[in-house]
């Protein structure tokens, strides 16, 4: 809930900030002399409409183009003691009363980024 507030919050200030700048320049009064019939409230609808799609798409795209782009796979089930080292719980330094928290998924490099 607070990530899609944060994320309607952002693209409604982007939204105010561009229908400020239009304004303080005078834009919509030029497109009207100049006869171009542009609709600035309709302009502010049709950029929030294309910006929080691009962002949807970007957000779905994401973590697929991240581990495609890095070489990586998802290590669920360890198959050597590397891999379930790195899926070890971290030790306790100092006490071993509080159950460690629980990892989140670790991932092996399949192949190195550099050439």
């Amino acid at each position: 809930m607070k990530r899609l507030f944060l994320f309607l919050a952002t693209n409604l200030a982007v939204l105010t900030v561009l229908s400020t700048v239009l304004q303080l320049f005078g834009v919509e009064q030029w497109l009207y002399q100049q006869g171009a019939g542009i609709n600035v409230q309709g302009l502010l609808v049709f950029s929030a409409l294309f910006g929080m799609g691009g962002a949807f798409v970007s957000l779905a795209m994401s973590k697929w183009l991240a581990k495609t782009g890095m070489g990586v796979r998802v290590i669920e089930q360890p198959a050597d003691a590397g891999e379930r080292w790195l899926l070890a719980p971290p030790r306790l330094a100092y006490s071993t009363r509080t159950p460690p928290t629980p990892s989140p998924p670790a991932c092996a490099v399949i192949r190195p980024w550099w050439p």
